[in-house]
């Protein structure tokens, strides 16, 4: 890869975060195909952002972190992350004709969810450098 250490660094960052919100969206799915469309969204949203939490303060405990830092950092860290990829994610998700309906065993669903992660993925990666260029973000503890 030609990408210089930083975009490297915030590349593996928002992979962890990627990983985090999609854990949320398939697991938020899951629990509410019968809820409403913005009852299930802001469910995926909720766990969107417990697990991408739950990931990196785990990770942090890991390493020999206390529970309480490993918390305040994963919250430090993640937060603006996670916030950029579930608006685009859901957003996008929002905009797919047929997508914000299609339940987990549809193919629709798996499409749409590639898609909008994809794009969120794309979007995140240089909000997480440029907050990392600041020593904010992702480069303020090396978990990767």
């Amino acid at each position: 890869m030609f990408a210089d250490k930083l975009t490297r660094e915030a590349i593996t960052h928002t992979r962890h975060c990627l990983t985090g919100c999609a854990i949320g969206e398939v697991l938020g799915m899951a629990i509410a195909q019968n809820w409403n469309n913005i009852l299930q969204t802001a469910l995926g949203i909720i766990l969107a952002f417990f697990f991408g939490y739950l990931l990196t303060s785990s990770g942090a405990y890991r390493r020999g972190m206390d529970a309480r830092n490993a918390l305040k950092l994963a919250l430090a860290v993640d937060t603006v992350s996670i916030i950029t990829m579930v608006i685009v994610d859901n957003s996008v998700e929002w905009l797919i004709p047929g997508a914000i309906n299609a339940h987990l065993l549809n193919g629709l669903f798996w499409w749409s969810e590639a898609v909008s992660l994809s794009i969120a993925f794309l979007l995140t990666v240089p909000v997480n450098r440029k907050l990392m260029s600041r020593g904010l973000g992702g480069a303020s503890y090396s978990h990767h």
